[in-house]
């Protein structure tokens, strides 16, 4: 038996705030939010799926300009100004295929990611609760499907860490951000995953999204650090006389014992619950520098060996000169032994990028190349940064997961930086002017950098809530400090050889 909604804006005390309305709002205009939820569904399935037959765009293919170059035989006219011949209407309708494809490319991956992982850190998990077209499948399937109870394997705290993982890692491979068919197979198959999950287990939550979506446990961390969140008032909720159906929780969370926003889908279906829920600001470093659960060991491994490790080392490998050069030098040591093999052309586009239609197909050794640089990346950056942590900790007496938290703001701004260089990639291809985009970057990482290091420091001189006396704790403490500021100084300086050397 699925649980019962309840209706969530009872009467309401006397003094209530913008934010707090703001959030009984959402819960009275619940299906307002559901049309948007499925008008997002549709335009993702658009978005995904269709460039995926269309012909991959020409090379010289733009999406805001008409020009297709000097060297082009299309008219650099003829998709504004339409045919005139039966040669005319071919290149017209390629032309406007090309456009389709691109704009699909620019708004998915330009657009849509980056700006995800940005609301994630404004406005916590909204985007999870609100608007996010799988997790919308997702419950609607488990709504309507067999209801079976939810397996015991299911519940690992490990499977956000390695979906992760695998998808970051598999997307390079297959070239996920250049070509729609593999974005297809990764999206489309993580929607389908998410749907059959959704159907088979749940009684209308989103198990799914709780337990084996790729980019939960990246969400979860995040939203730690929003400046807004669901408040619980512990005190109210218990003198609350009136009885009151089971809050209607899509993740499945326990809302009355909720402390942080990690795993709050910010959906707004809870707000004024009891006259307890609302929707309230707080500081972003509030659930960090103690008011918050105590991160998992699989969040903070998240963090430092996915967050900062596989995901810098997939977004660096296409501009570091040192990836070309260490390929470059296997390839001359397989050839004068005589070593062909790992030198030939990915089988399919599936396994190993493969579309000679746009000169581009990896080798074996590209894909060996690309697998070796994140495994090495993360193990190097992530290794520093987890015994740099455990070490401070120590000293410090802290837990060192919590202190691992204080590099969330370098590691968020991180693959907001990351992300965006697709949008640069695809503005500067339009021959749009990009000259504020570097100090734009360094005041971003600079503000990063800040932020974690300040975290830290805060951290480490007062752990546990109590101040620690004598010479030998100011030591410890300083020694700590310096500890600290070795992953974020590693971190940094993989940014500044990304955007300011390379």
């Amino acid at each position: 038996m699925q649980t019962a909604s309840i209706t969530l804006y009872p009467r309401r005390p006397a003094r209530r705030t913008r934010l707090a309305r703001l959030g009984d709002s959402v819960a009275r205009h619940r299906r307002a939010i559901l049309i948007v939820q499925w008008l997002i569904v549709a335009f993702y399935l658009v978005l995904v799926a269709l460039p995926a037959f269309l012909p991959h765009p020409h090379p010289e293919a733009r999406l805001f300009s008409s020009d297709f170059g000097a060297t082009s035989a299309i008219d650099p006219n003829l998709c504004t100004t339409g045919m005139q011949t039966p040669t005319d209407k071919a290149a017209y309708v390629a032309c406007w295929q090309d456009r389709l494809v691109l704009l699909a490319q620019y708004l998915f991956w330009g657009v849509w990611w980056p700006f995800v992982i940005l609301s994630i850190m404004l406005m916590g998990r909204v985007w999870c609760g609100v608007l996010c077209p799988e997790g919308a499948l997702a419950e609607f399937a488990s709504r309507h499907g067999r209801g079976g109870a939810i397996p015991k394997w299911m519940r690992w705290g490990g499977w956000p860490v390695v979906a992760f993982i695998l998808t970051t890692v598999y997307g390079q491979l297959v070239s996920v951000y250049d070509y729609p068919q593999a974005a297809l197979l990764i999206l489309g198959g993580s929607t389908v995953a998410a749907v059959g999950i959704g159907w088979m287990y749940g009684k209308g939550k989103r198990v799914w999204c709780r337990y084996l979506c790729p980019v939960s446990g990246v969400f979860s961390l995040l939203a730690r650090i929003a400046p807004v969140h669901f408040r619980i008032d512990r005190a109210a909720w218990d003198a609350h006389q009136q009885r009151s159906a089971a809050v209607d929780c899509a993740p499945l969370l326990d809302v009355k014992h909720m402390k942080g926003a990690g795993q709050c889908h910010a959906c707004g279906r809870c707000s004024g619950h009891r006259d307890a829920v609302s929707l309230a600001a707080r500081s972003p470093n509030a659930e960090i520098l103690g008011a918050g659960d105590t991160p998992r060991t699989h969040d903070a491994v998240l963090l430092l060996f996915g967050m900062l490790g596989v995901a810098i080392g997939a977004f660096q490998w296409t501009v570091s000169p040192w990836f070309v050069r260490g390929k470059q030098a296997a390839a001359e040591w397989l050839v004068a032994r005589d070593i062909f093999w790992p030198l030939g052309d990915s089988p399919a586009w599936w396994l190993l990028t493969r579309y000679p239609e746009a000169g581009d197909v990896f080798t074996w050794l590209d894909g060996a190349a690309i697998l070796a640089w994140i495994c090495i990346y993360s193990i190097v950056l992530g290794g520093l940064a987890w015994l740099a942590v455990r070490a401070a900790a120590q000293l410090a007496g802290i837990d060192w997961r919590r202190l691992a938290l204080g590099l969330l703001p370098l590691a968020g701004i991180g693959l907001f930086l990351g992300l965006s260089m697709m949008s640069a990639t695809h503005l500067r291809a339009e021959g749009i002017a990009l000259d504020w985009l570097t100090p734009l970057r360094a005041a971003l990482l600079a503000v990063a950098l800040g932020w974690s290091a300040w975290l830290g420091w805060q951290l480490v001189k007062v752990p546990n809530g109590t101040h620690r006396a004598g010479a030998g704790a100011t030591a410890a403490r300083a020694i700590a400090m310096l500890l600290w500021l070795l992953p974020l100084a590693a971190v940094g300086a993989s940014w500044w050889l990304t955007f300011f050397v390379w």
